[in-house]
């Protein structure tokens, strides 16, 4: 296949294109500042405003995976706010555009969502079918607010795209783990070697989150499955609340000792760290039901085995960096 992924030099967009890549497919990867010398497969500038220089490679391509939109790991200032949705809403618009231009236009577009769309719950998951959107609890700040205003305006422009010849699906992810450097196992991990691992908040807050494996998998799931289009979670089937998932991790790790966060320290620590507290105090209760029913099996369906195996892969990631091995 051709698999063309907007927006896909950051952290996410280089786990699948690593793994596409490795399949034997043809990948091309568009990003604003690219480094195209540091990448195996090709990588191109893509400007939103002017499609001149890369809607040719929409024609002919087999799959888009669009990841593109501004870090949601900042403040949300109206500055900060503005260029978040605008980079969403945008580059969906011009991946419409490049497809409805497109003398053979790709089979499926997948279109990155988040399952922040669901409402802040502990009393029942939210699944495609019987999911609460959030937006309207009352006990929400502005920001988790501002969160759902995004995702729902994100896949609102893509219903609006002009694609009639091309499958949608909405990607509605919850945290992808992998050991990779910088990203959020990372971050986790971090805590919990130098023993702040503990609970954040009240701990009873759920954490849905996907092993990259799965993640992977159900990429490649989607985009097989020609039948299926529309919402779909990519999530474990097991999410737990943050007490327990933290908890899971130091004995994964085998630490003894970590350190709670209350929640005023917790929003001083973001505002000194220069991003929200939303990404770690929101009850993120998200199940796959539409992967399940599908007869899609998890490789990692439950943490104590995903964080198992995430902690021994970081470690032999940081033993061959400490000798030079590639």
């Amino acid at each position: 296949m051709k698999v063309l992924i907007p927006g896909g030099t950051g952290q996410v967009g280089t786990m699948l294109a690593r793994a596409f890549h490795r399949e034997g497919h043809d990948v091309v990867v568009l990003g604003r500042s690219p480094k195209p010398e540091a990448a195996p497969w090709r990588v191109m500038r893509w400007d939103l405003a002017d499609l001149k220089d890369w809607a040719h490679e929409v024609d002919g391509t087999d799959v888009v995976i669009n990841l593109a939109g501004r870090s949601v790991n900042c403040r949300y200032t109206p500055k900060n706010r503005e260029e978040i949705l605008q980079s969403r809403v945008l580059s969906v618009r011009a991946v419409g555009e490049a497809i409805s231009k497109a003398g053979r236009p790709p089979a499926v577009w997948l279109q990155a969502s988040t399952a922040t769309i669901y409402s802040h719950r502990y009393d029942a998951p939210n699944d495609e079918f019987t999911g609460i959107l959030g937006g309207a609890e009352p006990d929400a700040p502005s920001s988790w607010r501002f969160s759902i205003q995004v995702a729902t305006e994100w896949e609102k422009a893509l219903d609006e795209a002009p694609a009639p010849a091309t499958r949608k699906v909405k990607l509605r992810s919850a945290v992808i783990l992998s050991p990779d450097r910088g990203g959020i196992f990372d971050t986790l991990l971090t805590l919990v070697r130098r023993g702040l691992g503990g609970t954040s908040g009240d701990g009873r807050q759920y954490v849905s989150w996907i092993h990259e494996v799965d993640f992977i998998r159900s990429i490649e799931f989607l985009i097989e499955r020609d039948d299926l289009d529309g919402v779909v979670n990519l999530s474990s089937p097991e999410p737990l609340p943050n007490r327990e998932f933290m908890t899971v991790l130091r004995r994964a790790w085998g630490a003894t000792i970590g350190l709670p966060a209350t929640k005023w320290m917790l929003e001083l620590g973001a505002i000194f760290l220069g991003t929200e507290s939303e990404l770690v105090l929101k009850s993120r209760r998200v199940i796959p039901a539409r992967l399940l029913q599908e007869g899609f099996s998890f490789t990692y369906p439950s943490w104590p085995e995903a964080a198992r195996e995430l902690c021994e892969r970081w470690k032999a990631t940081q033993s061959a960096q400490d000798t030079g091995r590639p």
